[in-house]
């Protein structure tokens, strides 16, 4: 098999960990645990490009994500195109995580293949369980779990996703005519989707991402427990780092126009969260 055969089923988006709104692995983790970390980033990363690529058919889409997850479950040997999946699966195997995680990932990208709108906040908060509550569950796993079980971590997960389909609400609409913001929301506040192309928010569409925000903030509600239920403390330390992440961010949407620019921290507005999640839950 040619590399360009193996390398045919993935489609690289570019983006990395320095574009997610969390720290992927970082110092705070236990340094035998960090290569696990990167092999189920990675495994994410690639699952997630392929769902997002405007270039492929849904068909298509999906049939490059069951084999990730033939490859997670095993079936089919070692297949050089999901060699992501194949080291997704060995990984599982070596630390005892449940492949379950891996599986709601892949079925979550299968779903944005051939779903672009959702009719209410319920309906989204189905996908988010699939497409971002695995994220969190996988590392409670891995960390020997919490006392206060996943809620903490899926609200948390579920904010941040949340928040970034904010961010990402003109790009998600303009190159695969995906709306994550909620049917009814729209239709209620007299927005429509085609609005998202505009280059500054309408009072309309505001009012629905201000919306969208205080749902999100409902969650952090839950979520801003999470570290003090954690076993770890490092994974308390990160948590509590990624908590401050949520916190900010939100506040900046509320502040700052989504469609006249991506609204993101700045490194120093980072490191600031790193820290004060590190000291919050260390000491």
């Amino acid at each position: 098999m040619t590399a360009a055969t193996v390398n045919s089923v993935e489609t690289p988006s570019g983006k990395d960990a320095a574009y997610e709104n969390f720290p992927v692995g970082s110092w705070l983790l236990p340094a035998r645990l960090r290569p696990h970390i990167a092999v189920f980033y990675a495994f994410a990363r690639a699952i997630d490009d392929i769902a997002d690529n405007p270039g492929l058919a849904p068909d298509d889409k999906i049939k490059r994500l069951q084999g990730f997850e033939d490859a997670i479950l095993g079936r089919g040997g070692d297949d050089p195109p999901f060699a992501k999946g194949v080291a997704m699966r060995r990984s599982l195997n070596e630390t005892g995580t449940t492949a379950q995680h891996c599986l709601d990932l892949v079925a979550a990208f299968k779903q944005d293949a051939a779903k672009n709108r959702y009719r209410d906040w319920d309906d989204l908060m189905g996908y988010c369980i699939l497409s971002a509550a695995p994220v969190g569950r996988y590392l409670l796993d891995l960390h020997g779990g919490s006392r206060d079980g996943y809620g903490p971590s899926d609200a948390l997960c579920l904010a941040l996703q949340v928040i970034n389909h904010l961010q990402d609400c003109q790009d998600d609409y303009r190159q695969m005519d995906r709306v994550y913001l909620p049917q009814d929301w729209l239709q209620r506040e007299g927005a429509a989707v085609t609005d998202l192309d505009a280059a500054t928010a309408k009072p309309e569409l505001r009012r629905v991402i201000d919306r969208t925000l205080d749902a999100a903030e409902t969650l952090m509600v839950d979520a801003r427990g999470l570290p003090t239920g954690l076993r770890s403390r490092r994974l308390a330390a990160e948590s509590a780092f990624i908590v401050n992440i949520a916190d900010r961010l939100i506040d900046l949407l509320r502040r700052r126009d989504p469609l006249a620019r991506r609204v993101e921290l700045s490194k120093a507005q980072f490191a600031w969260c790193g820290v004060r999640g590190a000291v919050s839950a260390l000491f």
